[in-house]
């Protein structure tokens, strides 16, 4: 398989793990979407878990260029973008087709703390914490690392619920939350 149609199969993987789910979604599925035979499929990838592995560093890759350069469009400020983050949210969760996040949904269905697909998740998250770390390190943050846990806890709190109650008001009502955190954190 060409290097361009590794990576097609990979995004088409992509779709299928994230519309159902990663144990749902088997290897015969996969090969059936992507017209790609299991053989060749197992050829570039030992097991599900290593395709598995390649679509989430896709996604993270994928998720946090998205992210930002949304965020630097909004604001030319760390403030602003720190400020921005949750419209930026609202813009995908109303996107057609949004489903929550695949990282939780990862971490959910591979639970073990060891396992590479559960490591990977928690990757994600931690480079998009250390992101917003730096943001609010740049916006004159008294605590900046605090500051960066605190949106993250409702950035992934309003994702949650957006998945839950097909809306975007999540967003809005984490916005303000946070308006209020980086006003006490940043004066």
């Amino acid at each position: 398989m060409r290097p361009n149609k590794r990576g097609e199969l990979v995004r088409k993987a992509l779709d299928l793990f994230y519309g159902n789910g990663f144990h749902a979604t088997g290897m015969d599925l996969v090969a059936a979407e992507t017209g790609v035979s299991k053989t060749s499929i197992y050829k570039h990838f030992r097991s599900k878990e290593e395709l598995i592995l390649a679509v989430l560093k896709l996604r993270d890759e994928d998720f946090r260029t998205w992210l930002y350069t949304r965020l630097e469009a909004r604001a030319d400020t760390p403030r602003g973008q720190l400020e921005a983050l949750f419209d930026v949210l609202q813009e995908w969760f109303e996107q057609p087709g949004f489903q929550g996040c695949m990282f939780i949904k990862a971490s959910a269905e591979y639970q073990s703390p060891d396992d590479p697909i559960n490591l990977q998740s928690a990757e994600h998250k931690q480079v998009l914490q250390a992101h917003f770390a730096h943001l609010a390190a740049g916006a004159g943050a008294r605590d900046p690392d605090a500051l960066a846990r605190q949106l993250m806890v409702l950035k992934e709190g309003a994702i949650v619920l957006a998945a839950l109650t097909h809306s975007s008001a999540p967003a809005r009502d984490a916005r303000a939350a946070a308006a209020a955190l980086i006003e006490q954190a940043i004066g």
